[in-house]
């Protein structure tokens, strides 16, 4: 059973995650790979909005995903577009990016090999991912304009498209850790993180959700200095 107050923890971390971006037209759509389908859902959306005129998806498979997806993550995210009527000549895959700085790093290659000018992206997240995508986006790939986007949902309905409310805080609380130590590995710029943001964290992290948190070598929970 989970409680009131770490359902309320839990919200403080699904707002923080997102980022507020409002979507405008960009160079580019990227789809970053996950298990998660709606990822594609929300770039074709962008692609019918005219908000982009070419979208990437870029992704390898995980154990997460390879029983899920078995030709890889952007594969089958390029075979959805298509599906739902993007045209293949504005679909391009990349397939070998296995996290999230990969995905960026790619894609970035792989549209400079294209011949693509790129100014700007629309970076397509599942909606917990918005800022750490972001935050990537911006160390890796600092001379464009980075947009951040996903489907709109609720924490509660992404919850019921998952199926498992444990499993989501866990995910959630593994984000926001990643959040906090990554800068100081030079993966992503630094962001500011609100006390009851951190307040949050820290209870939920204590309270046991924590399955996606980063360990160090005798198996404790990689700590911030935030």
């Amino acid at each position: 059973m989970i409680s009131a107050q770490d359902w309320a923890d839990t919200e403080l971390l699904w707002d923080y995650h997102q980022m507020g971006h409002t979507p405008r037209p960009c160079s580019v759509a990227i789809g970053l790979g996950s298990h998660d389908l709606g990822v594609a859902d929300a770039a074709v959306d962008l692609y019918k909005r005219d908000m982009a005129p070419l979208l990437v998806f870029t992704g390898a498979t995980s154990p997460t995903t390879r029983e899920r997806m078995p030709r890889g993550e952007a594969v089958h995210y390029q075979e959805r577009a298509i599906e739902l009527g993007v045209p293949a000549s504005a679909v391009m895959v990349e397939p070998r990016a296995r996290n999230t700085g990969e995905n960026i790093l790619f894609s970035r290659d792989l549209l400079a090999e294209a011949g693509v000018d790129v100014s700007s992206i629309l970076l397509v997240s599942k909606p917990y991912e918005e800022r750490r995508s972001y935050a990537t986006a911006r160390k890796l790939w600092p001379e464009v304009e980075v947009i951040s986007a996903s489907s709109p949902m609720t924490l509660r309905d992404y919850v019921d498209s998952i199926g498992d409310a444990r499993l989501v805080i866990d995910m959630l609380v593994g984000a926001l850790q990643r959040l906090l130590i990554y800068p100081e590995q030079g993966f992503m710029i630094s962001q500011r993180v609100p006390t009851t943001v951190l307040g949050a964290y820290d209870r939920l992290s204590q309270a046991g959700y924590a399955s996606r948190l980063l360990r160090d070598s005798e198996g404790k929970p990689l700590k911030h200095n935030s």
